[in-house]
């Protein structure tokens, strides 16, 4: 089964065709507009298959998108205001986090501390076999304070406890904070790069996976951030 995660840095109705050519079975966006209440052709986009959307405002939210006879349903778990991830299960067989952290104004757990409460209240869920959690967690270990014990190591090692593990760093053998490969181009320039967005997955998915992030030469025009495209063997 192949996936995409792409912040798409807004006007996603003006973007459909870039990930057309992807042809991959469950698409997930950032900062996506909310195709009930946008253009005709998103719409119409959007209902190929089944969908879900998520957000604050019509223009700027989480959308999941399924292709190629994939199904999909939403998870109503309780999310205690944090913000923002979308739970959800594919074709009956296994469960999914759609991820954009945000500050949700919130001084002190912001961006990655968002998704550490989230995580902590819903762990047994997660801790099933098998899971996956995607998207932009605007966060990388690069930003750990040590005065918090919530900080991007802490929530990577969670996760790992429970068997689940950031594919990227599994499949590319890299640490994390010492990344070759970057997933963002902040104010889209070359020389600010960094590696916010994330694929963390059960091991036994991680064993059976494929992994790449889009290049910058064919993305940067469309977004600061490059999508991640993998594939998993889901029996």
């Amino acid at each position: 089964m192949k996936f995409v995660t792409w912040n798409c840095n807004g006007a996603f109705r003006k973007k459909l065709h870039t990930l057309d050519m992807i042809k991959a079975d469950l698409i997930i966006v950032q900062e996506c507009e909310d195709p009930a209440q946008s253009s005709k052709a998103f719409r119409d986009w959007a209902n190929t298959g089944d969908y879900l959307w998520k957000g604050d405002n019509k223009n700027r939210g989480i959308g999941v998108f399924a292709r190629n006879g994939a199904s999909l349903h939403y998870l109503a778990w309780e999310d205690y205001g944090f913000k923002s991830f979308v739970p959800f299960c594919v074709n009956d067989k296994f469960n999914m986090i759609g991820v954009w952290t945000k500050e949700n104004n919130s001084s002190t757990f912001r961006y990655i501390g968002q998704f550490w409460k989230y995580m902590r209240q819903n762990k047994e869920k997660i801790a099933a076999q098998p899971f996956l959690i995607c998207g932009d967690f605007n966060s990388n270990k690069i930003w750990d304070k040590k005065d918090r014990h919530w900080n991007h190591s802490d929530v990577v090692m969670e996760l790992e406890e429970i068997g689940i593990f950031s594919l990227y760093h599994r499949l590319y053998n890299q640490i994390q904070g010492k990344e070759s490969q970057p997933t963002l181009y902040l104010h889209r320039k070359l020389e600010k790069p960094y590696h916010v967005d994330y694929v963390f997955a059960s091991q036994e998915l991680c064993d059976r996976a494929e992994l790449r992030i889009g290049d910058h030469n064919q993305w940067l025009e469309f977004s600061d951030h490059m999508p991640i495209i993998f594939k998993l063997d889901i029996h």
